[in-house]
Parts: C-alpha cells; sequence; structure tokens
C-alpha cells in the first residue's frame, strides 16, 4: 500500500498529461519588490518588502556551493528531466522495506514548482500537479536557471528566505564568501529548517553538514580530502543576526521610502548614513550595561549618535530588536531630567550672564513649587560653570524663572528639540517629554559650532540597476547659536564632565563635553555628550515607566557612554569642539515654537533626583 501511494502520483501526472498534448502553462512567477538597505559603507543591513530576493547569480559563487544542495537533495539533477523516476523506485523499495515512507521523492525541480507555484497540502492532486509543473519548468527553463531559482526561494530558517539571505544571518558574508562546510551547513539545513538550524541547533546542524560532505564525496563534487580540510573548520555561526542592532534604524526610516522615492515597484537600494560597526558597538553596550545592572532594575537603554551635519550615524532602540522591536530611540518619549539643564543655562547666557556669575545654593520657592537639591543641602556662594557641573536643582529653577521659561522654550526648540515643551516650574529640571533622538540633535548643535541640524538617515535611493530616484541635498548651515554664548557653555559642560556628575563619562586624551540626567525616582536616567562634530545620548530606564534601584545618569548612562564613545571616537575625524561663529547677538529663530503651557506629567516633586 505504501508503495501504490508513492506511485499514484506518477499516475495522476501521467493521466494529466495523455489528456493534453502540451503540458499545462506555467503561472506567473511572482516576485514583489524588495528594499535592501545599505550602511555608509555599502554593507547590506537590512531588506524589506519582498520575501525573496532576486536568483542566485551561480556565476559569482563558489562550484561547491550549489554542487552541495545537489548531492543532498537531488543527486540526479543533472540527469531527469524534472521527475527521478529512479529516485521513485528507490524510495518505493526502501518503503516497503522499512514498511513506512522514509525517503523523499522530490527531485529539486519538483521542489521549486511547490515553492512557486502551489500549496504544502498533501494529496495526490497537488502531487500530480506539481510533477506536471516539474515537467514543464525543466522545458522552459535550463538546469542552472532553476537551481538558481531553487536557492533564492527556499526557506533556511530564523527568516531567512534564500541562499544569500541565508549566508548573511548565519554567517554574517555574502554567499560568494562562503567555505565548503558553510555550504554543507546551509544545505543541511533544508531537511529540516527547525531541527537543523545553525543558530539554534548547532550540534545538529554540524552532524548533518558531515551528511552532506560525505554525499558530496560520494558523487565526485569535492575530494576526501577536500571533506577532510573542510570538518577541520569551526565555522562562526552568528546565534542573533549580525544585523539585528541595525532593525530599530531601518524601522524609523522605512517609512520615509515612499514620501521621497514614490511607490517601489522594482528592487531598489537604500544608502543610509548608519555607521554598522559604530552601531553594533553601541548596541554591545547597550546590552552589556543593562545586563550589569539588571539587579537595580534597569530593563531598557537606547543610544543616537548624530554628527555635525545631522547624519544619524547609530540608532539603538532597545536591547532585543525580536523580543521588543518599539524603538525607544525615535518614540519614547521620557523625561529629561537634568540633561535639559543646557538649555536653561544657554538662555542665561545668551542674556549676559557668563560663566563666572555668582550664584547662589539656597532654598527657594517658584509659584508654590519649592525644589531641592539630590543631597537635600545647600552650597551657598558658586559660580553658574560650578552649579552647572553639580547639577544644582535650586539654581536652575530660579535661573529659568529670571530668564523666562518661555524664553529657556524657545532656546530648546530653536537648537533641536521638536517635542511640545512644557513651561511650568518645574520645565527648568527636565520634565518635558522628549526623545533621545531630539536630544542628540539638540546636542548637535553644541557639538558643531552653533548650527541647528535636522537629523537624517537616507542618503540616496537608486535601483539595482543604479539610476537615482532620490538624493539627499547637502544640509545648508542654520546659525542657532551666537558667541559667546556657545563658547560659555562649551567651557560650562566640559566641566561637568571633568569635574561635575559627567565624571563617569570622562575619555583621556579627548575634547569631550556633556551633561547627566535623572528623573524622579530613577524612572529615566541620561548623559547626553558630544566632541567635535560628534554628539550622541544614552538613555536608560522601564519600559512601564516605573523606578530603577537609584541608576543616575552619572552612573550606568555615563558608563554606557563611555563604553560606546571610546570605540566611536576611534571612527570619526578627531577634532575640538569648535568654538563657534563670532560674537554676535542671538539669532532669532526663523520657526514659530510650540509653547503650549501644558503640565508636564509626573513633574518633579520637591526631593527632586539628581543630576
Amino acid at each position: 500500500m505504501i508503495g501504490l501511494a508513492l506511485l499514484a502520483p506518477i499516475g495522476a501526472a501521467n493521466l494529466v498529461l495523455a489528456q493534453a498534448p502540451e503540458l499545462p502553462r506555467l503561472p506567473e512567477i511572482k516576485r514583489d519588490p524588495q528594499v535592501t538597505y545599505v550602511d555608509r559603507s555599502g554593507a547590506v543591513i537590512g531588506v524589506r518588502g519582498g520575501r525573496y530576493a532576486p536568483p542566485v547569480d551561480l556565476a559569482k559563487v563558489p562550484a561547491y556551493v550549489p554542487a552541495a544542495f545537489v548531492a543532498i537533495e537531488d543527486r540526479r539533477f543533472y540527469e531527469h528531466n524534472g521527475v527521478d523516476a529512479r529516485g521513485i523506485a528507490r524510495a518505493v523499495a526502501v518503503a516497503i522495506d522499512k514498511g513506512r515512507a522514509t525517503q523523499g521523492a522530490s527531485t529539486i525541480t519538483q521542489q521549486l514548482a511547490r515553492n512557486l507555484f502551489l500549496s504544502q497540502d498533501r494529496t495526490l492532486e497537488r502531487k500530480a500537479t506539481e510533477i506536471a509543473y516539474a515537467l514543464q519548468l525543466e522545458r522552459t527553463y535550463s538546469k542552472k536557471q532553476i537551481l538558481a531559482l531553487y536557492l533564492s526561494r527556499v526557506y533556511y530558517g530564523s527568516g531567512a528566505y534564500g541562499l544569500e539571505a541565508a549566508a548573511q544571518r548565519y554567517f554574517n558574508k555574502p554567499a560568494s564568501r562562503l567555505t565548503l562546510r558553510e555550504a554543507a551547513i546551509l544545505a543541511g539545513v533544508l531537511k529540516s529548517p527547525t531541527n537543523y538550524n545553525p543558530a539554534e541547533a548547532t550540534d545538529a546542524a554540524l552532524a548533518r553538514s558531515k551528511l552532506v560532505l560525505d554525499a558530496m564525496v560520494e558523487t565526485g563534487a569535492i575530494s576526501p580530502a577536500q571533506r577532510a580540510k573542510a570538518l577541520a573548520e569551526t565555522p562562526r555561526i552568528w546565534k542573533t543576526a549580525p544585523n539585528a542592532a541595525a532593525q530599530y534604524f531601518i524601522d524609523w526610516i522605512d517609512d520615509q521610502v515612499a514620501p521621497v522615492a514614490g511607490k517601489v515597484r522594482q528592487d531598489v537600494v537604500v544608502e543610509t548614513t548608519l555607521d554598522m560597526p559604530m552601531e553594533q558597538a553601541a548596541f554591545d553596550a547597550a546590552r552589556s550595561t543593562v545586563a550589569r545592572h539588571k539587579a537595580a532594575r534597569a530593563e531598557q537603554a537606547a543610544v543616537v549618535a548624530v554628527d555635525g551635519a545631522g547624519r544619524v550615524r547609530v540608532m539603538v532602540g532597545g536591547t532585543d530588536y525580536v523580543r521588543a522591536p518599539y524603538n525607544r530611540a525615535a518614540s519614547a518619549k521620557r523625561q529629561a531630567g537634568s540633561a535639559w539643564k543646557p538649555f536653561v543655562y544657554l538662555t542665561a547666557l545668551e542674556q549676559g550672564r557668563l560663566p563666572d556669575s555668582p550664584v547662589m545654593d539656597e532654598p527657594v520657592t517658584i509659584a508654590g513649587w519649592t525644589p531641592a537639591n539630590y543631597t537635600e543641602t545647600f552650597l551657598g556662594p558658586l559660580t553658574l560653570e560650578q552649579a552647572l557641573a553639580q547639577s544644582v536643582n535650586t539654581v536652575a529653577a530660579r535661573l529659568a524663572d529670571e530668564a523666562g521659561r518661555p524664553n529657556v522654550a524657545l532656546t530648546a526648540r530653536r537648537v533641536g528639540i521638536v517635542s511640545t515643551v512644557n513651561t511650568d516650574p518645574a520645565m527648568a529640571l527636565g520634565t518635558t517629554l522628549v526623545t533621545p533622538l531630539e536630544m542628540t540633535q539638540a546636542y548637535a548643535a553644541f557639538a558643531n559650532g552653533g548650527n541647528r541640524v535636522q537629523a537624517y538617515g537616507i542618503e540616496r535611493i537608486r535601483t539595482r540597476a543604479g539610476v537615482t530616484l532620490f538624493q539627499k541635498t547637502p544640509p545648508t548651515p542654520s546659525p542657532a547659536i551666537a558667541n559667546p554664548p556657545l563658547s560659555d557653555l562649551n567651557r560650562m559642560l566640559r566641566t561637568a564632565v571633568t569635574a561635575g556628575t559627567g565624571k563617569g563619562a570622562a575619555i583621556p586624551g579627548y575634547d569631550l563635553a556633556g551633561k547627566t540626567g535623572t528623573t524622579s525616582d530613577y524612572r529615566d536616567a541620561w548623559f547626553c555628550g558630544y566632541t567635535g562634530g560628534f554628539a550622541s545620548c544614552a538613555w536608560m530606564g522601564r519600559d512601564d515607566n516605573s523606578p530603577m534601584g537609584r541608576i543616575a545618569g552619572g552612573g550606568a548612562p555615563a558608563e554606557l557612554w563611555r563604553t560606546f564613545m571610546a570605540g566611536a571616537l576611534k571612527r570619526v575625524p578627531r577634532q575640538q569642539i569648535p568654538p563657534g561663529p563670532p560674537v554676535t547677538p542671538p539669532p532669532a529663530p526663523p520657526w514659530e515654537p510650540d509653547l503650549t503651557p501644558v503640565a508636564a506629567p509626573g513633574a518633579l516633586p520637591a526631593a527632586s533626583a539628581p543630576g
């Protein structure tokens, strides 16, 4: 009975052919267009859109790559006409001997027909149609074309459809650079993408690759010596996708493609501003820092880095994209804490105050609100510079009140804050809700000599043939901060890193400036900083907005920022923080800011958080 069941599809197919002198016409081979994203160096960081890539170019991969698949999946591929009668007979004989079907009899061409046109239903009718389509495929296309299309359509597990996607997912390399052992591993996956998944079932995948190499020796594709050399290799298999960190960034720019390039009707390549090595370093730093502070209820982190022209070099929106794809870098609005204070101090500097201007750390009440310092003590006489470096809350609150909170809001909007700015008294201590992206965008104006930037991630969109659909126009400098206030603020924020609450972010040998930020009950902790032409912010917190365990901006976030920046600084031009433009009156904002006087959710209470 088992043998008859295996032979039945052949009979059904013969019946189909007997009733029609010509084989049935093949349905159209459909393939939705894809959008391929590459980083600033041209490395692929992600693909969106259609599931399948273009057919593999067999001329560009080593000969042993297709040979591995043929050896294990269909060793008579080059001899049959789409259906392997000898293979079916062998499967029938084994089934009769074992009392059950243990071997498949589908050729590569049949598998392709099923993937292209049919469902996975196990019915005799579907099998008969599959055979008919396989025969027609062999009449219509060459063996090389069939094999190339097959390699591009099969599923390799972990969301990877096609050889190129699988090579990138498991080995972080193009298919053209696969080793013999790596090719054998991928060929072995097809029997069961779950049981032989290289990332999740590594031992099983490696064991099956030995069977593939044995089959390649048996078919003459490789020599025993080549097999031995391949088995001695220990391939690096990526447990998580090597471009996983970039998916937050791709989510951010994916919706921007159609508005600037029109509806995607063909494969396009989006050239982005992202620096993938830098992105990976930030992702690793975020994950490791959160892990080290898990006992203090650290749960999530975000990192953004922007150069002086607004190009987003890094956007890490969380510590695990697969489990938590929400982009905290671009979408999560959180209180900025004392990382907001530079906007307060810049406003005061623009009104004539100086870094050495005397201020007093003492009790103050504004409109019935009495802020307190984290230490619950008062330092007495200070300079403006010392007050910012030590993140003194009473001074910042009084300064904002004297300078005018609407003016502080204007300053924040002028340098890059785009969210609604509240103007209640607690605004001085960072109760406005902002994203890490816009905070980094604003700090970039401190880093680049006073020019407001608009953060962006797309440089060019082109077809695979090279036709440009969109080209980013180089941004025109937009002066937002004049001197001497800019130079004075940079001086003060340098001190915050060298001798203030931001000492944990210091990196010897670099000109750095920045500010810590911590909100009420340790719900949010920040460090935002910069060097010449490069700004970045690190945020830590919990998605449910519940308190962390005394994680302040000068602790874990400064540690995260320093870990990331220590490597990132080696990938950007080394330069001092620029002094900015010649001394001029502060420019008027060329836009109408939203200064809605709303009460900020969760405004800081009297016992304010540290800086």
